[in-house]
C-alpha cells in the first residue's frame, strides 16, 4: 500500500480455490475502527475475480485484486469507514450467491467490483457469469447467473448500490448483444458502469485494464466521482478493441423495477385452452399479466413484453427471470407468484420463436400446478398443457421433439384438455 490507509478497513479475503480466509480486522489500526463503524459511515466492498482455469480463461481477472487491495478500503466504498470481502476464483455459484446477500444485506452503501468473463446460456438465453470450474457443458451448474446479481441488488435501497464491471464476451454474447448495455441491466436505483470487450483472439488472456485504471487513478490520491472515473479508467484501458462502455446512473427505466417484488399474481381469471391442430394460441401472460395488488410498485410487464416487441429477447428473457428469482425466494417453488413468471418466461419464449424453450418452461409450469394442489380439470392446468402440446407441434428437429415428448405424454395423459383427441394426436405423431 502506498501509503498509510484513508479511513477505516476491515478486509476479508475469500479464495475458494486453496480454501483459505484472512480476516484481518483485529490488526493494529483497525479493529477498534471497525467496531466503531457507524451504519450511516461505513460502506462494503465486494471485490469478484473469476474466470475458468484452463484453457477456457480468456481474461486474468484475479489480478485485478491486488491493484484494488493496495488502494484505502475508504476509496473502494466512497465512505469513511469501509469493509472489503474479496472473492477470488470462486468454484461454485451457490458460494458467491452467499457473499453476495450478505453484502447486499449491509445497510450502508455498497460497491461491488467485477472481472470475469461473460457467457451465454443457449437455452435460457441468459447472460453467465463465468467461474473457476465454468465450462460450455457445465455453464449452467458452474456459472453465475446474472439474473442473480440484479435479483439480490433491486432489494436495496435506490440510490445506495453502485455496480463496475471489466467483463470480456464470448463470441456468442458478442454476436447478440454488443451495444446493448441495458440487457447487464440490474434495475432502476442501481449505478452500473463498466467496460465489456469482445472475445480476443485465440490463445490470447487480455489484462483488466479498466478495473487497474480504477486502482492507478485512486492510489494517485485523486477521487473523483463514478462518472469522471469511469471516463477516465476507459480512456486508459484503451477503445483498440471496440469494446461497449456501460455508464447508468440508477435512475434511468429498466425492464424491471427495483425494490422487492411484492403481491405480483397470475392474471384473473382462466386461462384459454388451445386445440391440438396448428392454430397459434391465444396471448399468454406476458400480455394480460398485472400486479392483483393496489401497492404503488410499477407493473414490470409492459416493459417486459415491450422489449420483447421490439426484438431484445433475451433482454426480456432476463428481467422475466430476475422476477421469478424474486418469486421463488420470498414465496416458494410452488407459489402462484414463481409459477406465474414461469409462464411468463415460457410466453416469451414462444415470442422469441423457441418452441423447444417454450414447451420447456410450460410443462414445468404445468407440473408446477399440479404439484402445488391443482386438478387436471383446472383451467390454468389445462392451459399450460395445451400451450406446452402446441409449442411442440411446432418443433423442427426430431431430435429435440424426441427428447420432450415422454414429458408431453405423461402430462397429456393426466390431462388430456377439453379439446377432444388430443391424446390420440400427440401419439399419432409419435408414431
Amino acid at each position: 500500500m502506498d501509503g498509510p490507509p484513508e479511513g477505516y478497513g476491515a478486509h476479508v479475503v475469500m479464495n475458494d480455490v486453496v480454501g483459505t480466509v484472512i480476516d484481518d480486522t483485529a490488526q493494529a489500526g483497525n479493529g477498534g475502527a471497525a467496531r466503531a463503524m457507524s451504519e450511516d459511515s461505513a460502506g462494503t466492498a465486494l471485490l469478484l475475480a473469476a474466470a475458468p482455469a484452463g484453457k477456457g480463461r480468456v481474461i486474468d481477472a484475479a489480478s485485478a485484486l491486488p491493484a484494488l487491495a493496495a488502494v484505502p478500503p475508504s476509496a473502494l466504498t466512497g465512505t469513511g469507514a469501509a469493509t472489503v470481502v474479496e472473492l477470488a476464483d470462486p468454484l461454485d455459484p451457490q458460494t458467491v450467491l452467499t457473499r453476495l446477500r450478505a453484502a447486499a444485506a449491509a445497510p450502508g452503501p455498497l460497491s461491488v467490483y467485477i472481472a470475469g468473463q461473460l457467457h451465454l446460456d443457449r437455452r435460457q438465453g441468459l447472460p453467465h457469469l463465468a467461474l473457476a470450474r465454468t465450462a460450455t457443458a457445465t455453464l449452467r451448474y458452474t456459472a453465475l447467473p446474472w439474473h442473480w446479481l440484479a435479483g439480490e441488488l433491486k432489494i436495496r435501497r435506490p440510490g445506495t448500490t453502485r455496480v463496475v464491471v471489466d467483463l470480456v464476451a464470448d463470441a456468442e454474447v458478442w454476436e447478440r448483444w454488443a451495444g446493448h448495455g441495458t440487457l447487464l441491466s440490474l434495475g432502476q436505483g442501481t449505478s452500473l458502469y463498466g467496460r465489456v470487450a469482445p472475445p480476443p483472439p485465440r490463445r490470447t488472456v487480455v489484462l483488466p485494464a479498466y478495473l487497474k485504471a480504477y486502482a492507478s487513478i485512486w492510489r494517485s490520491g485523486a477521487r473523483p466521482p463514478l462518472p469522471l472515473l469511469h471516463e477516465q479508467a476507459a480512456a486508459r484501458a484503451g477503445a483498440e478493441d471496440g469494446a461497449v462502455l456501460l455508464a447508468t446512473d440508477g435512475t434511468a427505466p429498466t425492464p424491471w423495477p427495483s425494490g422487492a417484488m411484492t403481491g405480483m399474481a397470475p392474471p384473473a381469471g382462466p386461462s384459454a385452452p388451445l386445440t391440438t391442430s396448428a392454430t397459434p394460441p391465444p396471448a399468454g401472460p406476458v400480455a394480460a399479466a398485472a400486479p392483483a395488488v393496489a401497492a404503488p410498485a410499477p407493473d414490470p410487464h409492459p416493459a417486459i413484453l415491450a422489449a420483447a416487441q421490439a426484438g431484445r429477447h433475451a433482454e426480456a428473457a432476463a428481467a422475466a427471470a430476475a422476477w421469478e428469482q424474486d418469486a421463488l425466494r420470498l414465496h416458494g417453488p410452488r407459489s402462484p407468484q414463481a409459477i406465474h413468471w414461469m409462464e411468463v418466461r415460457a410466453d416469451l419464449a414462444r415470442l422469441a420463436q423457441d418452441p423447444a424453450r417454450s414447451c420447456e418452461l410450460w410443462l414445468v409450469a404445468a407440473r408446477a400446478r399440479l404439484d402445488a394442489g391443482g386438478s387436471p380439470a383446472d383451467r390454468d392446468v389445462e392451459g399450460a398443457v395445451d400451450r406446452a402440446h402446441h409449442q411442440w407441434e411446432r418443433l423442427t428437429d426430431p431430435a429435440r421433439a424426441q427428447a420432450l415428448a415422454p414429458a408431453l405424454v405423461a402430462l397429456r395423459e393426466r390431462v388430456p384438455g377439453r379439446q377432444p383427441g388430443a391424446v390420440e394426436a400427440l401419439r399419432r405423431r409419435l408414431g
